[in-house]
Order: structure tokens, then C-alpha cells, then sequence
């Protein structure tokens, strides 16, 4: 297990990043032809790269780092969110459907990099625990969602309407629709998870360490990594 560590550290970050980069192209792309349902597929992807930053730092960084790294990230998914809302403002005050071609090949090109990621994964998804089957999991379903753009930029192609884009667009952000709140919530968990430890190590109480010895409670790190887990239960990622 230990000589996977960094291997999964280095395959994590790798995910991560190709998340981040196709949330780029994705985003551009979808505010140029005004798609609603890549501008939520772009969060998604922004969402992934988030939760796989989160899963690199769980693998070696302390808690008290992991918390603030991830209530940062939970700020950074609120801004295409917040897009979102105004590209779904401007489609009902100038309904026009998106650029169909364009629409099917980035979404067919978000299903590449997501099954790239599932193929990654593949390998760690058994020995990484709960937080690597996550990512694996992630990948996995977000593939379907692009499968949903794939078939909106076809039927939008024979229909000229702008409905397929959009119902495929809210679904996405329903799924997606608490994603902020789980990583921002996971973060303040594991903040609140290394405070006693912080405090102990301050002022050791050497009289409470009978009673602790009689009465183990839950080590911090353990509580700060159960917050984390936390996140992927939020998001919709159980152990399936």
C-alpha cells in the first residue's frame, strides 16, 4: 500500500489537472455558442478538479492544510456557478439554440477526458480507499452526463430548439447543485476536526490522561478524514 502512495499521489494530480484545463475549454466554448448545458457540464468539471486536489492533499498533507485548501475551492466553484445562472437568464430572454456542431464535438470531447480519468483511476480505485473509488466514480458518471450533451447536440441538430441544451443543462446543475456547499462543508469539518488536537498540543491536559487511556475517543486526523469522506456522500458519490 505505502509504495502506491506516491504513484496515486502523481495519477490523482494528473486527473485533476486534465479536469481543470477541459473546464476551461468547456466553459469558453459554451459561453461562445451559448450553451446551458456545457456552462453545467463546466462546473462539473471544475467540481472534479476540485474534489481530486482534495483526494491529493488527503494523501499527504495535515488536515488543518486540507481544510483551507478546500473551503478555497469550495469560493472557486461558486464562479461558473454563478455563470450558469446568468446563461439560463439570457437563454429565456433571447431564446436561441446553441451551435450544434460545436455543442457535440466538445461534448464528446468532455467524454474522452472523462473516461481517460475512469481509465486512470482503474488501476487505484481497489487501493486507495474510499477517497480514490470516489474520483473512479466520478469520472465514471460524469461520462453519462456527457453522453446527455452529445445526444442534445443531435436532436438540436434535427430540431433547431433550444430544449434539448437546456433540459440536459438542468440536469446537470441539479446534480451539481450542492457541490460548493459539500467541499465547503467538509473543509469547516476537518477544521473543527484538528482544533482539539491544536489545543492539546498548547496545553496537555496530563491529568485527563488516565481518563483518555480508559476512554480513547476518535484521534483528530481520524475525524478530519471522515469529514472529507462527508464531501463524496454530498456530491453523490457513495460507495457504489
Amino acid at each position: 500500500m505505502a509504495q502506491l502512495t506516491e504513484p496515486l499521489r502523481r495519477t490523482v494530480l494528473l486527473v485533476a489537472v486534465l479536469n481543470l484545463a477541459y473546464f476551461g475549454v468547456e466553459f469558453v466554448v459554451a459561453l461562445n455558442i451559448g450553451s446551458v448545458s456545457l456552462l453545467a457540464d463546466s462546473v462539473d468539471f471544475l467540481e472534479d478538479a476540485a474534489v481530486n486536489l482534495l483526494i491529493f492533499a488527503a494523501l499527504g498533507w495535515s488536515p488543518a492544510r486540507r481544510a483551507q485548501v478546500g473551503m478555497a475551492l469550495a469560493a472557486i466553484l461558486l464562479i461558473p456557478a454563478l455563470a450558469f445562472l446568468w446563461a439560463v437568464w439570457r437563454k429565456f430572454e433571447a431564446p436561441a439554440p446553441p451551435e450544434a456542431v460545436a455543442l457535440t464535438l466538445t461534448g464528446l470531447g468532455a467524454l474522452t477526458i472523462n473516461l481517460s480519468c475512469a481509465f486512470l483511476l482503474t488501476r487505484y480505485r481497489h487501493h486507495g480507499g474510499s477517497l480514490t473509488k470516489a474520483a473512479f466514480l466520478s469520472a465514471r458518471n460524469d461520462a453519462l452526463a456527457n453522453i446527455a450533451i452529445i445526444g442534445a447536440g443531435i436532436a438540436t441538430v434535427f430540431t433547431r430548439s433550444l430544449w434539448p441544451d437546456l433540459i440536459v443543462g438542468l440536469g446537470i446543475a441539479v446534480m451539481n447543485l450542492d457541490a460548493a456547499r459539500a467541499v465547503w462543508t467538509a473543509a469547516r469539518r476537518e477544521h473543527a476536526a484538528v482544533q482539539p488536537l491544536r489545543r492539546g498540543a498548547l496545553a496537555p491536559d496530563i491529568e485527563g490522561l488516565g481518563s483518555a487511556a480508559r476512554h480513547p475517543a476518535v484521534p483528530p486526523r481520524c475525524r478530519a478524514d471522515e469529514a472529507l469522506l462527508g464531501l463524496f456522500g454530498a456530491v453523490g458519490l457513495g460507495d457504489a
